[in-house]
């Protein structure tokens, strides 16, 4: 039994906005990866959709994506995805499904979702919030009010990043 009164502290945010035809996030994908590993539940990192106007199936990966969150394997669909970005990019959307299915996904309903546009506005209102916090560019991170883009280079990003987390976790 647990007699302390104090409620655990929330994690900190880290707000991940990708393209999932991007190349360059499925590299970011290590420094995810890592952070996960070594924040464990301490870090909450959240999949944003900012689909690039120049990659024609990234639209529709965005609403697979939140499918996938509604089924409970986002992070693992997102993740399967980007590794397949060439293939997506040229095969296009039978890769969602295929993907949900290898995950042991309802791929019928995806492709129900796909058709009927349920998930439309939770992927507009992210590249609204997107654009207006100024991402331009895939992947960018923000975290403590900062944002951080990764779409011209992500080296240093994952230091960067820690040291943001290791202050806002102090800080509770």
């Amino acid at each position: 039994m647990n007699d302390s009164t104090t409620a655990p502290a929330s994690p900190v945010v880290l707000e991940a906005w990708f393209d999932l035809q991007c190349p360059d996030c499925f590299q970011a994908l290590d420094d995810v990866r890592a952070l996960r590993e070594k924040y464990g539940d301490r870090l909450d990192v959240q999949l944003r959709h900012f689909p690039l106007a120049k990659h024609k199936h990234a639209y529709a990966a965005a609403q697979a994506a939140e499918e996938a969150f509604e089924q409970g394997k986002g992070w693992p669909y997102a993740e399967a995805l980007l590794a397949r970005t060439a293939g997506l990019g040229d095969r296009g959307e039978p890769v969602l499904l295929e993907v949900a299915a290898e995950l042991g996904l309802d791929a019928e309903e995806f492709d129900t979702a796909l058709i009927d546009g349920r998930h439309l506005l939770t992927v507009d209102a992210d590249e609204a919030e997107g654009k207006a916090i100024k991402v331009t560019g895939t992947p960018t991170y923000v975290i403590g009010g900062e944002r951080l883009d990764g779409g011209q280079s992500q080296e240093g990003l994952r230091e960067r990043i820690e040291e943001i987390a290791d202050r806002l976790l102090a800080d509770r």
